[in-house]
């Protein structure tokens, strides 16, 4: 199997070195923005560089992996899509519901593959909470707390581009509530605060945000984010139900200290950052894409499941805006409505 990498910066040098560690993978093509980080990636790991995305195609691969900026990933995932290829691209698939509505219906007009890069689905904490919930070990489940705190913000550069706290990063405590609880958001109502450095409000941004969310059985949802967590990368899920409660991401690295006296101490090594934090899930996630390509299993996360969870998003960002309760399902009609 050939793959093509688009994009060698930091997330695509780590799938560049799982995917040519891989038996089933003989050979990579790799480009960027950038040929010479492209060029230096493919020495280190024995692969060959293109100049460009069209040497992708006219050399030949098997299937796609897009890490490039989010801006291009559209255009990129039609292209492969319009090729015939199966495509794995790190989230989102664009920063706008149209957008991420086009791209999805040029995949399934094609009949081709797309899976989205949403880690913790691969991660044996929301995968132990996910069975949890699906066996009725916890009974009926009225609460969940989900919370993603970075150790520090992003660069300016980048937050301008990124598309905001809920787009860029709460995004992923979306997708995995829906994943772990089977439940649909109906309702969301979102609050933010940009107290912090000035950049954030020069990028209309906020860098701390609540979003309280109704699932479509009655559950409660609430999700916490902020870029500014001093005491480390943390990233947690509370599940309560009425026989049982558990929690994802809490270890002897989850950067909190107890105030009680039996407590148990603060971590020696907190968790630094998300790639860290979720090193084996990434590697999973392209090992399962691998199994994708070759007909060995069913696709783990496909371009509806990522338009889901940026609707989700879009509500927050809109409920932030007009301070009021906002449901995904109406976003999606009127980009629907835009589009025909």
């Amino acid at each position: 199997m050939r793959i093509g990498v688009i994009g060698t910066g930091r997330i695509g040098t780590i799938h560049a070195h799982t995917l040519s560690r891989h038996r089933e993978v003989g050979s990579l093509i790799l480009t960027d923005v950038d040929p010479a980080r492209a060029q230096a990636l493919a020495h280190r790991l024995g692969e060959t560089a293109a100049p460009g995305v069209d040497e992708i195609y006219t050399w030949g691969v098997d299937a796609v992996v897009i890490t490039t900026a989010t801006s291009a990933h559209a255009d990129l995932i039609a292209r492969a899509a319009r090729a015939g290829l199966p495509v794995f691209c790190e989230k989102p698939i664009a920063l706008d519901i149209a957008g991420t509505l086009q791209a999805v219906t040029e995949v399934e007009t094609a009949g081709t593959v797309l899976q989205m890069g949403f880690q913790r689905r691969f991660d044996r904490g929301y995968t132990g909470a996910r069975e949890a919930v699906r066996t009725g070990r916890l009974g009926r489940l009225h609460t969940v707390r989900a919370m993603t705190s970075d150790a520090e913000p992003p660069a300016p550069s980048r937050l301008a581009q990124s598309g905001g706290l809920y787009r860029d990063t709460l995004i992923h405590d979306f997708d995995v509530l829906r994943w772990v609880t089977g439940r649909e958001v109906v309702d969301v109502y979102a609050t933010g605060s940009d107290a912090g450095p000035p950049m954030f409000r020069e990028a209309g941004d906020v860098d701390t945000g609540a979003v309280l969310l109704t699932l479509d059985d009655g559950t409660l949802a609430t999700v916490t984010g902020t870029r500014m967590n001093g005491a480390g990368y943390d990233v947690r899920m509370e599940l309560a139900g009425e026989r049982d409660q558990i929690v994802v991401g809490l270890d002897d690295r989850t950067p909190i200290a107890s105030t009680e006296p039996t407590g148990p101490p603060a971590a020696d090594k907190p968790w630094t950052g998300f790639l860290e934090r979720f090193g084996p899930a990434y590697e999973a996630e392209l090992v399962a894409f691998v199994e994708v390509v070759r007909g060995e299993r069913p696709n783990p996360c496909d371009g509806r499941e990522a338009l889901r969870a940026l609707l989700i998003a879009e509500a927050c960002e809109r409920s932030r805006r007009e301070r009021r309760p906002v449901r995904p399902a109406e976003l999606l009609s009127s980009a629907q409505e835009a589009l025909t």
